[in-house]
């Protein structure tokens, strides 16, 4: 095992509190929502909030994809306390004391910047069967600053001290210019710096932000159809998915010393990786009865992956990591888990 220290995973994103219920097929054909889908809130979604605290069965879980996966990538380290760090902006409200508190209870070394001009930031996540529709109403988590908290000094040197980072792509739609200068220092000091594709969204409407990351990017995240989706915005020509992570792996890159290496997950079905060429990896077995929510599977794997990664694991035993956490976090409601990870 090697010797944790502190900080040395950094992950920054939108602190959110989820906000999960059960819903039927009316309730999201009246806000125009497909059953599996990740959307940033308008307007017309508003009336969506009020009405989903309403319902019966309501759940409030802390959450916002990047926090959840050094939540989990800390759970899975355990022991030292705050391995993890985390960056975010929320609101001076109920809503932030409670993220504030969640973090807390995970080990997590959150330092949020906080502000009072808008709220904390909400995602509802409306579940129908084992899919889940997600709504994210970002409010505070998008009055993100980089000159009022990243290039500050005591927190630059959080950065400094860490040797993997996390971004999940949802973050380019708040601060683009905080992201490239943690992926900037990350490729200088030749560190490793990872992202997700987050949604098909980010692809098709905040390319140009995404691709001037892509060349610090020395690990890529994404699902099926976040693939397919930059693959069509890249003009791949193609839908496989193997060839789909070859061509991102070949994508220009600034620090030659690591190849970049794309990691796609695929649900139930194998996880696609190029660890040199594109290897299949099966993921676990899990009956169809146990499943409570898919909510949260993707950010548990790459916090699993994470949690390898900082003790210097060889790629295979990422994903090995990243398909145990996901296995756990689907029998649970929200991206929750049990006291202690039971992983060999």
């Amino acid at each position: 095992m090697k010797t944790l220290f502190e900080n040395t995973l950094f992950g920054m994103g939108n602190p959110l509190l989820d906000i999960s219920a059960v819903v039927d097929k009316d309730f999201l054909d009246k806000f125009g929502l497909k059953p599996n889908d990740q959307i940033l809130a308008e307007d017309k979604h508003k009336a969506l909030f009020e009405e989903i605290v309403k319902r019966s069965k309501v759940e409030y879980h802390a959450g916002g994809s990047t926090q959840n996966s050094v939540k989990i990538a800390q759970w899975m380290i355990q022991k030292p306390h705050k391995v993890a760090t985390f960056f975010g902006c929320i609101g001076t409200d109920r809503f932030g004391e409670i993220l504030k508190k969640k973090a807390e209870e995970a080990h997590v070394d959150a330092h949020y910047y906080e502000q009072n001009e808008e709220p904390t930031g909400t995602c509802a996540a409306c579940i129908t069967g084992d899919n889940r529709s997600l709504v994210a109403n970002l409010a505070a988590a998008n009055c993100y600053k980089k000159e009022k908290h990243l290039d500050l000094d005591s927190n630059w040197e959080l950065v400094e001290k860490a040797k993997v980072y996390y971004i999940a792509g949802f973050f380019l739609t708040v601060s683009p210019e905080s992201i490239l200068k943690v992926a900037k220092h990350a490729s200088d000091n030749n560190k490793i710096f990872c992202m997700n594709l987050s949604a098909p969204f980010i692809s098709q409407f905040f390319k140009e932000p995404l691709m001037k990351v892509m060349p610090y990017v020395d690990i890529l995240f994404g699902n099926e159809t976040e693939a397919a989706t930059f693959a069509k915005e890249l003009g791949f020509e193609t839908d496989d998915i193997a060839e789909i992570a070859k061509k991102t792996q070949n994508l220009p890159k600034d620090n030659a010393k690591r190849q970049r290496v794309v990691v796609f997950t695929q649900g139930k079905d194998d996880t696609v990786a190029t660890v040199g060429r594109v290897t299949m990896f099966p993921v676990l077995d899990i009956d169809q009865n146990d499943i409570v929510d898919t909510n949260g599977a993707g950010d548990a794997f790459v916090g699993g992956f994470l949690s390898a990664l900082v003790q210097e694991h060889a790629l295979e035993e990422c994903i090995r990591a990243g398909h145990y956490s996901a296995n756990v976090i689907i029998r649970r409601v929200g991206c929750t888990f049990p006291e202690k990870p039971d992983f060999h």
